[in-house]
């Protein structure tokens, strides 16, 4: 009853919040739109329905692994809709279909290169994860090496891509909730920090996992329905959009050919490893692997989860196509008024929420402010979802790894762990507040590949080498992790994105905006060469263990299996 108190209390708080500065909603940059009803009350009935889920779940969370894994009872459809709740951010319905809008078909590749990752983990990591983990990805990499300096490293890793990716999902979010109600970006940002906390706190993997599911459900509908509104203008006849598209778009011609994000083959290869081996190395992702009940079940989820987003990833280029026409020729989406590409001087204008927006827009165009407050109430359980798997994958590294293997030497009583996890979640609740705040004009399509180039470089590497390379020893995953993180870190602070555009500086010190290039050779190398020069007796016994980790990684003999069914 008192988890219920709370969870009430929250939700009146924020409410209240809502209602209060919804009423002057549309000053500045709002003051050309009324206040959506609409979407205010879709948005206020998703909160409620969630707190639902998570005083539900609060009352089947009872261990760690209900905690962390929903005591591995999800099946592998759950779990596929789950993963895709997870991978379908506001990067993917906001940020991409910006970037198709603004860019065409870079867009696009963009996208492809997201969805190039999934395959990997299908055959080479999905079933070896579920083998050999338990709670956290760290669990692989240090089942053999020793376990407190690898867990100390695979912690910190998980907590930069965190904060990166985190940083990313706050902004749309803030920039969303900004759009539909008026509140100021900070409040917003204050908003969301708020009820991520209490979805992890409460109801742990259960809760997350349920949220993302239903999430994901309504994504999948919403994206459908407001591209087959805006496909029916057309005659649902791609080459019409096409054709329309690159009449009015100020690129012409060239919108349906690779541009700029092509321009510097360095950059775009660069671009392509990261996303691609990031997804491998997404803690949040991985996480998701020891929720199920077995390895057959694990496998099953990439094969869900990858239908679900090559699916979604193309109803998101239809966005961007058909919002060029339908968006970019009215002059009520703009602050100026004017066309964002009159088809006589093709000149660019500034969208009422910013560039992110755009799916919005287009959903209001061909729906009206209801389905308008339908995909924005999709788009802000999209953000929630994907910011409390991301605070549980963080609190985990904290409690899990740090707390109870570091500090406690795996003696932990366990409602002391989770007790640190809750603790855990607050701290990454207000530094993700905090980040929003900072960087809240930077495109978060943008931002979610630098969070996949730090994941590429410090997280890929030693786990796959711990899955698959006998030589693997602690010294060598030391330096491959930390080299992999620091350099990945460092190419990002010193790139423009980082150094000009937040810093002030007038010059990078680092020419390229992507790392994955750079940092994960240095990944690799330090792990190749620091454990081919360790001849000490542990690294000896570490490369002889090996024998043992292959036979469950194969076998699943010896992991752990599901306590509870959800």
């Amino acid at each position: 009853m008192r988890v219920l108190n709370r969870i009430g209390l929250a939700l009146g708080l924020f409410a209240t919040t809502v209602m209060a500065h919804a009423g002057p909603a549309l000053d500045g940059i709002q003051e050309k739109q009324a206040t959506n009803w609409h979407a205010i009350i879709m948005f206020l009935l998703f909160v409620a329905l969630t707190m639902g889920i998570t005083y539900w779940a609060a009352g089947r969370t009872k261990s760690t692994s209900d905690f962390y894994t929903a005591g591995g009872g999800i099946t592998g459809f759950q779990n596929g809709l789950a993963i895709a709740g997870d991978y379908m951010s506001a990067a993917t319905l906001l940020g991409l279909s910006a970037m198709v809008y603004g860019q065409g078909y870079d867009g696009y590749i963009y996208m492809l290169a997201f969805f190039a990752g999934w395959p990997i983990i299908l055959f080479l990591m999905a079933e070896r994860l579920r083998n050999l983990g338990r709670f956290t990805f760290s669990d692989i990499t240090a089942y053999r090496l020793d376990q407190g300096s690898v867990r100390t490293m695979a912690a910190i890793s998980s907590l930069t891509v965190v904060c990166f990716y985190l940083l990313a999902q706050m902004v749309g979010a803030g920039q969303l909730i900004k759009l539909l109600f008026g509140l100021e970006y900070k409040i917003a940002i204050f908003a969301v920090g708020i009820l991520m906390m209490v979805y992890v706190i409460f109801g742990g993997m259960v809760a997350t996992t349920w949220v993302q599911i239903i999430k994901a459900c309504m994504l999948l509908v919403g994206g459908t329905l407001v591209a087959i509104l805006a496909m029916s203008r057309f005659g649902f006849s791609y080459h019409n959009v096409v054709e329309q598209a690159q009449a009015v778009h100020k690129l012409g011609p060239k919108l349906m050919y690779p541009g700029s994000l092509l321009a510097d083959p360095v950059t775009a290869i660069s671009l392509g490893l990261g996303l691609m081996f990031g997804t491998a190395g997404l803690p949040h992702i991985l996480m998701r692997f020891f929720t199920v009940t077995n390895a057959k079940e694990a496998r099953k989820s990439v094969l869900y989860a990858s239908g679900f987003v090559s699916y979604f990833f193309n109803v998101i280029f239809l966005l961007g196509l058909t919002g060029i026409i339908i968006v970019g020729k009215d002059g009520s989406f703009f602050e100026t008024g004017k066309f964002a590409f009159a088809s006589t001087s093709k000149v660019g204008g500034a969208l009422i929420g910013g560039g992110n927006m755009v799916a919005m827009h287009l959903a209001k165009a061909v729906g009206g402010n209801l389905l308008l407050g339908f995909l924005a109430a999709v788009a802000f359980a999209t953000i929630l979802a994907v910011v409390s798997g991301l605070a549980l994958a963080g609190a985990s590294a904290i409690s899990h790894d740090l707390y109870a293997r570091v500090i406690m030497k795996g003696k932990a009583l366990e409602s002391k762990e989770i007790k640190v996890s809750k603790v855990a979640t607050i701290c990454l609740g207000l530094i993700a507040i905090v980040l929003g705040i900072l960087f809240e004009k930077q495109n978060i399509a943008f931002m979610v590949g630098l969070a996949f180039g730090v994941a590429a470089a410090a997280n890929f590497p030693v786990l796959i080498l711990s899955m698959y390379w006998k030589g693997l020893t602690t010294r060598g995953a030391l330096w491959g992790g930390y080299g992999g993180l620091i350099s990945a870190f460092l190419f990002v602070l010193f790139s423009k994105s980082v150094w000009v555009d937040v810093i002030g500086n007038k010059a990078p010190l680092f020419p390229y905006t992507q790392p994955a290039l750079f940092a994960m050779p240095i990944a690799f190398l330090a792990a190749f060469i620091f454990s081919k020069l360790d001849g000490s007796d542990r690294a000896k016994a570490e490369i002889e263990a090996f024998e043992d980790q292959y036979v469950r990684g194969q076998t699943g003999f010896g992991a752990s299996g599901a306590t509870t069914k959800h």
